[in-house]
């Protein structure tokens, strides 16, 4: 395609909500071009073994009509249709995704947008391959790669190659018989440690909270299942049991008229820090637990690492120090923007997008979509079972200019 021709739309990320936003555009007749490798960050940052956090009935990712759905997925495959009480392997929804792709959005092409500028109310966006090309309007839908977290504390030792990120590592089996210090108390800490224990390493948690928490186990495998008194004192929602999870499933439209500091506290404490109702049986007592410790320092020490800690247990020494303190939204992170693009987006004061209604950044025809727009529409977003609300409302704002 020549540099001179327009595309109307062009969605960056083949996870679950670039996937949903273009079945979503599709449905609209909206033309667009999508890049990106499916579920990529699913199949090469996620721990092998790992299971979702979400249940069943909330991991469908949204197409218009509603026929794709990890339900539609089971049946079409042979699998056995679980509920609540039955998590999901990573590999059989990384397998539901690509099922989608095929089905809904075939025209993924499996190629890296390199940098996106902006001139002239368009947008110049340039290929792995070379090509360029203008665009109308760019949906970002990139997941959680830029938004890794790593204390400054520890950067020297990730520099140093005795730390990384959780999402690093797809094989946790390769630190077998190595001690690892997991910093962090959330699904990703937890099941870490759970899979470096199973693989044979030695893993120590380190956690500033004072008690690990865990999700309270369903009493059935469908929520219209429970009895009634307890479903009108915790009504089910696709986040889980509970007025305030309703709310956030429901209305996550109204979240963005919250004051800053208020959205920022939910983003980062709604269901979490806190593992999963089955993973707590692979926690309790299987290895050491440090909770009530905060980070002090980190060094080099040998050929493996010394941390120091404000606790009972005042150092601990590792081999290597696995980092589970999550992601942080921050537009400066995306590279992959033209500096003026990023300076040109109106950002929270933790560095978020600020998003109209219909995920529109302050930039025209800059939209953001996934775990980047959680600032703005609250923790549902952090989950797929954000992806119908999102798809909705972007293909909706795009749909009538018919860039």
């Amino acid at each position: 395609m020549n540099a001179d021709v327009t595309v109307p739309v062009t969605v960056i990320g083949a996870g679950p909500y670039g996937l949903a936003v273009a079945a979503h555009l599709k449905g609209r007749r909206v033309p667009l071009r999508i890049f990106g490798e499916p579920m990529d960050s699913w199949r090469s940052r996620m721990p092998t073994g790992m299971f979702l956090k979400s249940t069943p009935r909330a991991s469908s990712i949204s197409d218009p009509a509603g026929r794709y759905r990890l339900a539609d997925f089971r049946a079409a495959t042979g699998r056995p249709q679980g509920g609540d009480q039955h998590p999901i392997p990573i590999d059989e929804f990384i397998g539901y995704g690509e099922w989608f792709e095929r089905t809904c959005v075939p025209e993924v092409e499996r190629t890296t947008v390199l940098g996106v500028r902006y001139e002239g109310g368009r947008f110049q966006l340039l290929l792995d391959t070379g090509e360029s090309f203008t665009s109308g309007a760019v949906v970002l839908a990139t997941g959680l790669q830029p938004y890794a977290s790593v204390p400054g504390l520890l950067q020297p030792l990730v520099d140093a190659g005795l730390a990384s990120h959780s999402a690093a590592h797809v094989d946790l089996g390769k630190f077998a018989g190595q001690r690892v210090a997991v910093i962090g108390a959330g699904q990703s800490a937890l099941e870490s440690a759970a899979l470096l224990h199973e693989a044979g390493a030695e893993p120590t948690v380190v956690a500033r909270t004072d008690k690990l928490l865990f999700g309270v186990p369903p009493d059935t495998d469908e929520s219209r299942d429970r009895p009634l008194p307890a479903r009108l004192a915790s009504p089910g929602s696709p986040l889980g049991p509970g007025w305030g999870l309703l709310a956030f499933s429901r209305i996550p439209a109204a979240f963005r008229y919250l004051p800053d500091a208020r959205r920022a506290r939910s983003v980062r404490t709604v269901l979490g820090p806190a593992g999963a109702w089955w993973l707590q049986p692979r926690v309790d007592g299987r290895f050491p637990v440090l909770t009530g410790h905060a980070l002090e320092a980190a060094e080099a020490d040998g050929s493996g690492a010394r941390l120091r800690l404000r606790g009972p247990t005042r150092s601990l020494e590792a081999d290597h120090v696995l980092v589970a303190t999550g992601y942080r939204v921050d537009v400066e992170r995306l590279a992959l923007l033209d500096a003026r693009v990023r300076q040109a987006v109106r950002r929270t004061p933790l560095g978020a997008p600020r998003l109209s209604a219909g995920f529109e950044s302050s930039v025209p025809g800059l939209y953001f979509s996934g775990l980047s727009a959680a600032d703005s529409f609250g923790p549902l977003l952090r989950f797929v079972a954000g992806t119908e609300f999102a798809a909705r409302r972007i293909s909706g704002a795009l749909a009538p200019a018919k860039r």
